[in-house]
């Protein structure tokens, strides 16, 4: 196979990593720990978060976006807001790196109590 021009060594670049498989990643950690990460939507509501994780004593809403690009709507930052403010805990993860990072921190949060 050819070297793509600028490539380093003949080496393919690395293929963007798209939100669905993000997600993928996330529902899979979560149920190997034998947690739920349930899909959400909410009738009428904009903004909602797109997966409720629980596992252990803790309860998580995250919001998934693309790695790049992937911003927050002004009704997800307006509903993350409201809901810290209530005492939840909200995750936005936007890649495999930040979802392998949020297992370790509930793994971690497992672990101490």
């Amino acid at each position: 196979m050819k070297a793509l021009v600028g490539s380093s060594q003949g080496k393919l670049p690395p293929r963007p990593v798209s939100e669905a498989t993000v997600e993928k990643h996330l529902v899979e950690g979560i149920k190997a720990r034998g947690g739920l990460a349930d899909k959400t939507t909410a009738i009428g509501r904009r903004g909602y978060f797109d997966r409720v994780v629980v596992l252990g004593h803790r309860v998580v809403f995250v919001e998934l976006k693309r790695p790049k690009g992937g911003r927050l709507s002004p009704h997800q930052k307006q509903r993350h807001e409201q809901y810290r403010a209530a005492g939840a805990e909200i995750a936005t993860l936007r890649s495999l790196d930040e979802v392998d990072n949020f297992l370790r921190w509930l793994d971690d949060s497992r672990a101490q109590a």
